[in-house]
């Protein structure tokens, strides 16, 4: 059966390969532009500006790291503190600043082509502790949502990411492991389990919160994401990390505009696409676009775990995979299993209905692997 979908996804395929590709003047555009994440933390946090550049829509690598820059938080009154590229990753970090709240902040970037950007000086703004994060279970969904307040009511404008870490198995466990030195299938020790594993995932989308036509600077459960009962993520436990940004009026208008353009375009009645103007500028060529917003704000974080049990009884997790299995006979090819290009794991010993022995179960990597979607090692936070 595995075998034979196979050959319909390769028709499949080649059919489609027939088609023509339509590459519009925006996809094969030559421009490549700096995009700037994170904040300046005033405080006793870790400050973490990523850095990197745009790539065509037609690339096939997603990521483009701005490597060998030199980043420097300044103060309106003359200090400096430089930022380090330590991982040569395009993440450029200082251990904690401790600045003073009376002084205003901006970040000086000089990239290793030799432009050289700034981003206007901004006020510290300090941002009010997170008091819950919940959830309600609504439509077949969890959906998970955050509680805070500014007793000094200064705050008005939130922002929040997230990060996400749930335990999950493949679909099949699998007892038996191809020996590639002998061309022979052993018994897997425990050392080589590839079935539980921890997935890990962060927000994509942007959410916002705003007091500032209340009365009181209260946000009452603003929703972070919606998983439905049946996700994966759900399987066993699941943990969210989130995180708080309080903005300044000009930040939130800013995240506000990104949010339309990328997250509320696809139909007539969606927002229109709009320039979006950041507080990050090109000194070497002031008509280059820089996209991103820096802020001077301490970050606020709270987790939460939550266990399968808070789902209705009966719940199963839907694997995200067409999954089926295969019998390798005793006397069959092992380059089947053994590749290359490694297309199949065997899974367990096969018997008739004798209890006869009569080959090897196998599956696809995806159905059996749990280590292609996640790791093994359990996070140092998880209880």
């Amino acid at each position: 059966m595995i075998k034979l979908r196979t050959a319909c996804y390769l028709v499949v395929l080649s059919l489609l390969c027939c088609r023509k590709p339509y590459g519009p003047p925006a996809i094969n555009s030559p421009g490549s532009y700096l995009v700037v994440e994170g904040v300046i933390n005033p405080g006793s946090d870790s400050t973490i500006i990523k850095l990197s550049k745009t790539v065509k829509l037609s690339s096939a690598t997603p990521l483009n790291p701005a490597l060998g820059a030199t980043v420097t938080v300044e103060s309106n009154q003359g200090s400096s503190c430089p930022l380090i590229d330590v991982n040569n990753d395009g993440n450029y970090s200082a251990a904690a600043l401790n600045l003073p709240g009376s002084q205003q902040y901006r970040l000086k970037i000089n990239t290793s082509d030799g432009r050289q950007y700034v981003s206007d000086f901004v006020p510290v703004k300090l941002t009010p502790a997170i008091d819950s994060v919940g959830y309600v279970l609504t439509n077949n969904n969890v959906q998970l949502y955050v509680n805070a307040h500014d007793p000094a009511n200064n705050t008005h404008y939130y922002r929040w990411d997230y990060e996400e870490t749930w335990i999950f198995h493949s679909k099949y466990f699998s007892d038996l492991v191809v020996n590639t030195n002998t061309a022979s299938i052993a018994f897997r020790t425990p050392a080589q389990q590839i079935y539980t594993c921890f997935g890990n995932d962060a927000s994509s989308n942007i959410d916002l919160g705003s007091t500032a036509n209340l009365s009181q600077d209260v946000v009452y459960q603003a929703p972070l994401t919606k998983i439905p009962f049946t996700s994966e993520k759900f399987e066993e436990k699941y943990s969210i990390l989130v995180q708080q940004y309080a903005l300044t009026g000009d930040a939130y208008t800013f995240y506000q505009n990104l949010k339309k353009n990328t997250e509320q375009l696809g139909s007539i009645f969606d927002a229109q696409p709009s320039q979006i103007n950041g507080n990050i500028h090109c000194l070497t060529n002031p008509n280059e676009p820089v996209i991103g917003y820096i802020s001077a704000t301490n970050v606020q974080s709270k987790r939460i775990f939550l266990l399968n049990s808070i789902l209705p009884p009966l719940t199963m997790a839907t694997y995200p995979y067409d999954c089926e299995q295969d019998t390798l006979p005793i006397n069959g090819d092992l380059t089947t299993l053994l590749g290359p290009p490694y297309v199949f794991i065997p899974i367990n010993l096969a018997y008739n209905k004798k209890g006869v022995f009569v080959g090897y179960l196998y599956s696809r990597p995806l159905c059996v692997d749990c280590t292609l979607r996640g790791t093994i090692t359990q996070p140092s936070f998880w209880k």
